[in-house]
């Protein structure tokens, strides 16, 4: 049995009609940016996450830093992000000026530690950036409390986590606004690079929509010095047709997680731990092993397709040589980076396959 790391196929046959009918619906009205596909999806999307307000972008990263430019942080500022995650989080705090400050994550959940944060700031600090890291919400409570104790902005990444709740309240409603990421693997996937903000402030969202669209409030009108950064009607179309299927797709994932988690008894395996505030919606399914890499040929010598997020660290990274950080620094980020690895989750995977990765992994000794 081969089983792939990722497979589209099987959500992309199940939707295929609706999908074609978006294709040509766009084609035939021939207009590509700014038109009723990106306001229907904003209006749904909008609906879906619990917000008054969405504004499509060009992708995640670029949501991201548009909501930072729109809170104007920029040169000299810090924004707090977590020590482990992808580098889109901190790319973006760097794209505008500002300077990234790292904070350990919890160990068990990956996401980042409030009791850790509280140290980190300092008076140049203006937003905490909270990674709802492989679609499980981090613990917002405490995080909202040190947000409030500092006058801070929460910006949340929710670029994993499309659905996914904490203490029933879906991400993206925490903060003063949330980015997602459409990029095709994620549980919302474009069949391209797509973006959101979504936020409850009208005033945010029109700066955002405006710095998107190079600055402009109205045709040839620059308020700012903006972005083309926009979500074009072809990918808003096709988001649109599978928008009404993420509730259900999502609740595949649980079930293929909670197989995974109760069919895993490999005692040199640790499986994802979930907070019990939280229902995650399992972007990613990442276990942790001392002897990641010998496991990870195992697999992949069984026909096992697997990933490893996020091998290097960001601190360790060639592009953030500039903050001059060494190994050691953040050693919880480090560990993680050395010791997890994502086992095969995608909507349509069936029970011969999630049973064979459960054995497979149960058999391996290192």
């Amino acid at each position: 049995m081969k089983i792939p790391f990722v497979s589209f196929l099987p959500m992309e046959k199940e939707l295929e009609t609706g999908l074609k009918s978006a294709f040509g619906r766009v084609l035939d009205r021939s207009w590509y940016i700014g038109g009723e596909e990106v306001a229907s999806f904003e209006k749904a999307f909008a609906e879906y996450c619990n917000v008054e307000y969405c504004v499509g972008t060009g992708n995640g990263l670029d949501a991201l830093i548009l909501i930072l430019k729109a809170l104007d942080i920029g040169a000299g500022d810090e924004v707090i992000v977590p020590s482990n995650t992808y580098i889109a989080t901190a790319l973006a705090v760097t794209y505008v000026g500002a300077s990234p400050v790292f904070v350990e994550p919890d160990i068990r959940t990956f996401n980042i530690e409030p009791e850790l944060i509280e140290k980190a700031i300092t008076d140049r600090t203006k937003a905490i950036m909270p990674v709802h890291l492989y679609g499980q919400a981090c613990n917002m409570d405490p995080i909202l409390d040190i947000a409030h104790k500092h006058n801070l902005y929460i910006v949340e990444d929710c670029a994993q986590a499309h659905g996914a709740t904490y203490k029933g309240k879906k991400v993206g409603t925490f903060g003063v606004a949330a980015g997602f990421s459409f990029y095709p693997g994620k549980n919302l996937g474009a069949l391209g690079d797509a973006g959101a903000v979504v936020t409850n402030n009208k005033e945010i969202a029109d700066k955002v929509r405006a710095l998107g669209n190079y600055g402009s409030d109205f045709k040839y009108h620059h308020i700012y010095k903006g972005n083309n950064s926009r979500l074009d009607e072809l990918q808003a179309a096709f988001l649109s047709v599978k928008l009404p299927h993420l509730e259900r797709m999502n609740k595949e994932r649980r079930r293929i997680a909670q197989m995974y988690s109760e069919g895993i008894t490999n005692s040199r395996i640790i499986v994802p731990y979930v907070m019990t505030e939280c229902i995650p919606v399992w972007h990613i399914y990442g276990i942790r092993c001392e002897c990641r890499d010998a496991l990870e040929n195992y697999l992949n010598e069984h026909n096992i397709g697997t990933n490893k997020h996020y091998p290097i660290p960001m601190h360790l990274q060639d592009c953030y040589k500039d903050l001059k950080l060494t190994r050691g620094s953040y050693p919880i980020a480090e560990e993680i980076s050395s010791t997890e690895l994502s086992i095969p989750m995608y909507y349509g995977m069936t029970d011969d396959q999630i049973q064979y990765v459960i054995e497979t992994i149960n058999y391996f000794e290192g």
